[in-house]
């Protein structure tokens, strides 16, 4: 994991330095702002009293980053005027060795910084804002999860790409953020747009690496706000200025101005194809778009409307994803799984929002069939899924929580989901976790107390908790000690249901799998969420906790002989 700084060893009086021991070539990436328009922000790097580099910034409103090669390695100080400098973020890192270290952090402020979380094992960002997962995928010889990110708050704002990559996708190694937004948008930190949700392929030839591509939205640009664009990376570290590849949307199909989250994937005919979401009057649509260049840099055209979704009162269909299920991607009778979100959808049943549909069918590249349908998780705070096909076959991860509890006005901070396979089996879709979970267990820390009915401890909230049913639907209970809300998970002729309530009396969702009649359960609890697998994923349900402070303890109740076992057992990245 990508360390931090102490920073009690780095300030160092007024005006503030950061002292830090860097390798020779090592990089520097800080963002200043000034603090009043009398001054422009500076830093001044020196090494033994001799100055050896200046940051400077005059933008009052917005954080610029600016970026130090350090030629010669040894302690580097790093010092600024707290009167006349605003600082967000800096941190360094090394291009020779990045990829497997990560950078280190040295300095946040009170704005950015990311929640402390001892023990959790979810991936969260270093510092700031994310959402969306983008550009998900093996490139090399590790895995790549990049982001939405705002890197100098906790709220949404000027979106960028965060970055990291993992070998086992669990344990994360930051790196320096990938994507940045127009120099435009970046002056000032008024939300008006950035480099938004995308896709990621790889780069073959004599020169690898990944190609991306992403939504610039700009609000209020006329006649497009959305538009499309790519960019490459050879060194898989940050990318190369951005060219545009779809500039409008197509014509004739009565489309609003949503034109978003492009999905690039190798198609069953070898070529290229693109999804993206929109939505015309009639409700939401995804779009069809494919390439003969080889990598995917252009001549894309528009082949015509793949799906089309309109229940539940949504907007548009968003961060589409396609993949192959049960066989290669060329072979006819290989079933795909078209993933989508169903934007300010509202389900009247349960009142639960912003649902995501896994549709399965076949996909000849031109059209897709659809087979059959479900919700991707009951608890719905898995939005924006992204999957890709990895060597194990499909993974996917989702950014945990939902537009529903996002509040411009309120700090968010956020974590993704644990990532997870994407199976078929009996017509049914199952997203159990990666196996490499289990890599987490550190310690059983019960296996009859729970069973019996006794309450449980769960030290600092970090657990497996494994039921395994008698029979298939047998009824339970199990109750959570949470510090803030009251929670819990129950089994009962209804269905599986996540239950949660606050102490604000609000009506809420209700969190339920209808008819879900499983025989095990795998309960994962963290610092900020609960994942419920029952029956090998086949029922899903996420649900974000507010606050950062585990459940304290469990109580399983059910009639005799209705819970075969029960354990528990204690989590550790």
């Amino acid at each position: 994991m990508t360390s931090h700084a102490n920073p009690s060893s780095l300030l160092d009086g007024s005006p503030k330095t950061l002292r830090v021991v860097l390798p020779a070539g090592a990089t520097l990436h800080a963002w200043l702002k000034a603090a009043n328009a009398h001054s422009p922000a500076e830093i001044m790097a020196s090494q033994e009293g001799q100055e050896i580099g200046r940051l400077t910034a005059e933008n009052t409103e917005e954080f610029e980053l600016r970026t130090l090669v350090v030629d010669e390695g040894g302690e580097t100080a790093l010092t600024y005027d707290a009167a006349s400098t605003a600082l967000s973020v800096v941190y360094v890192f090394s291009d020779q060795d990045v990829l497997e270290k990560g950078i280190l952090v040295l300095h946040t402020g009170e704005a950015n910084a990311g929640p402390t979380a001892p023990g959790s094992y979810h991936f969260r960002p270093p510092f700031g804002w994310m959402n969306d997962p983008n550009g998900f995928g093996r490139f090399g010889d590790k895995v790549h999860l990049f982001y939405q990110h705002y890197p100098h708050g906790m709220r949404w704002n000027t979106m960028h790409w965060g970055h990291a990559v993992t070998d086992d996708y669990l344990r994360w190694r930051h790196l320096p953020v990938f994507l940045f937004p127009s120099p435009e948008l970046s002056a000032r930190a008024d939300g008006r747009g950035g480099a938004f949700s995308g896709s990621a392929i790889p780069l073959a030839g004599e020169k690898p690496g990944i190609r991306v591509f992403f939504t610039e939205q700009v609000k209020d640009r006329e006649p497009e706000e959305q538009i499309q664009l790519t960019a490459v990376s050879h060194d898989r570290i940050i990318a190369r200025p951005a060219e545009i590849i779809l500039p409008e949307r197509p014509t004739g199909l009565d489309l609003t101005l949503d034109f978003r989250d492009p999905y690039v994937i190798k198609g069953p005919d070898g070529r290229w194809k693109m999804l993206l979401g929109s939505r015309d009057r009639a409700g939401g649509v995804i779009l069809l778009y494919e390439t003969a260049d080889p990598d995917a840099a252009g001549g894309w055209s528009f082949i015509g409307i793949l799906h089309r979704e309109n229940r539940f009162g949504m907007t548009a269909a968003e961060c589409p994803c396609i993949v192959p299920l049960d066989g290669p991607a060329d072979d006819p009778q290989t079933r795909w799984a078209l993933i989508f979100g169903l934007l300010t959808s509202r389900d009247p049943t349960t009142g639960r929002r912003n649902i995501t549909i896994a549709t399965v069918g076949r996909f000849d590249g031109r059209s897709f069939a659809k087979e059959f349908e479900q919700e991707l998780d009951f608890g719905t705070d898995a939005y924006a899924f992204q999957a890709f096909v990895d060597h194990c076959g499909p993974v996917g991860i989702a950014w945990l929580a939902n537009w529903t509890e996002i509040s411009k006005k309120v700090d968010f901070p956020t974590a993704m989901t644990l990532p997870r396979r994407v199976l078929l089996k009996d017509a049914t879709l199952l997203t159990p976790p990666v196996e490499a979970v289990e890599s987490l267990r550190q310690q059983l820390v019960d296996e009859n107390r729970l069973l019996s009915g006794e309450a449980v401890e769960l030290g600092n909230g970090a657990v497996e908790i494994v039921i395994d049913l008698a029979a298939p639907g047998a009824d339970f209970d199990l109750e959570f000690d949470h510090p803030e809300v009251e929670l819990g998970l129950r089994l009962d002729q209804e269905g599986l249901g996540i239950l949660y309530d606050v102490p604000e009396g609000k009506l809420l969702p209700r969190y339920i799998a209808a008819g879900a009649r499983p025989s095990t359960l795998r309960v994962f609890l963290d610092k900020g969420s609960i994942e419920v697998f029952a029956d090998d994923g086949r029922w899903t349900g996420t649900k974000r906790l507010p606050g950062f402070k585990g459940v304290r303890s469990a109580r399983l109740t059910a009639p005799d002989g209705n819970v075969a076992a029960a354990s528990v057992w204690q989590l550790k990245l």
